[in-house]
């Protein structure tokens, strides 16, 4: 059982920055894929980024060159760092781990955390 909790997210204005964090417990975070989704209000979720198991991330087309993703294995933690934020960016943001790249990135991992809000105001 892998029990993953975000925290990071808040309000901030446009152009600005936040940096969500997922920790993960019951499993090494070295052995499991962790990505980051997100939630818009009537929206459907949509992935925004992931890190693989091998080491390496990458990012959704709609947030290339703002938004990057990283791991820390002593901290058992993957990060979002998110800059140049706009207002389509408010959602809440979901962390997903999943020992399938191919399952998380479908949106069908083995877990989620509770999510994190994040509001950007314009």
């Amino acid at each position: 059982q892998v029990q993953l909790t975000e925290s990071g997210g808040g309000l901030v204005q446009a152009g600005g920055s936040l940096r969500l964090s997922c920790a993960a417990s019951g499993r090494t975070i070295g052995s499991t894929a962790v990505g980051w989704f997100r939630q818009a209000p009537g929206k459907e979720r949509e992935f925004v980024a992931v890190f693989y198991l091998v080491g390496g991330g990458t990012v959704a087309d709609s947030v290339k060159g703002r938004f990057s993703i990283s791991r820390d294995i002593s901290k058992n933690t993957v990060y979002l760092q998110m800059n140049s934020l706009k207002p389509e960016d408010t959602a809440n943001y979901y962390c997903a781990a999943a020992t399938s790249i191919r399952a998380l990135v479908a949106g069908n991992p083995d877990y989620w955390g509770q999510g994190t809000q994040v509001t950007v105001s314009s």
